[in-house]
């Protein structure tokens, strides 16, 4: 396959601005050969900083505020942790899954999705994102082998460990907020199933799980349920954004909290309780970007007016292009970064010793 043939696909996936050739961009990054005839990837080891995207002692992406604002990277005064998943940012054909010694991949992961979701969160906790063998994208469209959740499960292996690990040797005892998106939504779902859903001690731990871009269902859990306010704590949100008046067939019926008011009613809100945006660019807050409304486990919304919000558009699948998949934190950017804060508040004051 010549060179600037695949990057001219992988462009649409990333940038997914046009319809043209996606179904074969998703030919140009399935891989080659099976599940079991690569070699995996080297296991990180945890106790590597290299191997974590973000830690709050050190300078990384997870400190940045969008460029213009006056907003404040707090995590050294912060109460709690958040421990965040990041979605897939690897597309390439080589491997099922990524190689954390892949420098270029490492600066793609941290100057997109920890530099442009993990950082709503430093307002509020200590950013710690762990670097994981990612499964590539096309392991979500092999439906014929066992291949993709080969691939997935092996992701899922190295997001657990790194958990063990930050409970181990960096959490102490602190608050928790679980986030993350798309591909690391779908490991983080499974985290919260192995690790908070019957542990009654560390569920205690948990303020918020933002369980963002993926199908996540309002009865997941035995015991974790739906946040149904702004203000509650442990218990989970999530939603998928799609223009108003669309159905999503992959995520229909999942859990869907509007962002802007963070109930599950389908009563639209109007842009106006939309505190700001930040598009893909990092460099401004627009606010009122969007209204919300609640439809069939879907978060509906009509489209932005401002350039730096794009929509998801599935290879092969143009069916779908109603889908905001890529925006669905840029577009809610200041709701979450204040809900974080508010939700960690009130996990502290709920905490604290009454008199």
């Amino acid at each position: 396959m010549r060179i600037s043939v695949f990057y001219r696909c992988i462009s649409v996936v990333l940038v997914l601005l046009a319809l043209s050739g996606l179904s074969a961009c998703l030919q140009v990054i399935k891989p080659a050969k099976q599940f079991a005839a690569y070699q995996p990837p080297t296991i990180p080891d945890y106790a590597q900083p290299d191997n974590w995207a973000a830690q709050p002692t050190r300078r990384d992406s997870a400190d940045v505020v969008p460029r213009g604002t006056t907003l404040r990277d707090n995590q050294q005064q912060a109460l709690a942790d958040v421990f965040y998943v990041h979605p897939t940012t690897f597309f390439k054909r080589e491997s099922w899954n990524a190689d954390l010694a892949d420098a270029a991949l490492n600066r793609f992961t941290d100057n997109s999705t920890i530099r442009k979701q993990a950082t709503v969160f430093n307002a509020a906790a200590r950013v710690y994102a762990p670097r994981y063998r990612q499964a590539t994208l096309f392991s979500f469209f092999e439906d014929n082998t066992t291949n993709g959740q080969d691939a997935l499960n092996l992701a899922y292996s190295d997001v657990k460990a790194a958990f063990q690990y930050y409970l181990a040797h960096y959490n102490q005892g602190r608050p928790i907020i679980i986030a993350s998106h798309s591909q690391g939504t779908f490991h983080a779902t499974r985290l919260l199933h192995e690790f908070f859903d019957n542990d009654a001690k560390l569920r205690k731990q948990l303020v918020v799980a933002y369980l963002i871009g993926f199908k996540v269902k309002a009865d997941e859990y035995q015991t974790l349920r739906p946040c149904e306010d702004s203000t509650q704590t442990g218990c989970y949100v999530g939603w998928n954004s799609v223009e108003w008046g669309n159905e999503y067939p992959p995520f229909d019926g999942g859990i869907a909290t509007n962002p802007l008011t963070w109930t599950r009613d389908t009563s639209a809100a109007a842009s106006r309780l939309n505190l700001g945006g930040v598009p893909l660019n990092f460099n401004r807050i627009d606010t009122a970007v969007v209204d919300a409304k609640v439809h069939n486990g879907l978060l509906w919304i009509h489209p932005p007016k401002p350039l730096g919000y794009p929509r998801f558009l599935l290879p092969g699948q143009p069916q779908l292009r109603h889908s905001f998949h890529i925006a669905d934190y840029s577009l809610f950017y200041l709701n979450l970064r204040r809900n974080a804060q508010t939700r960690v508040q009130a996990y502290v004051s709920q905490s604290a010793p009454r008199p």
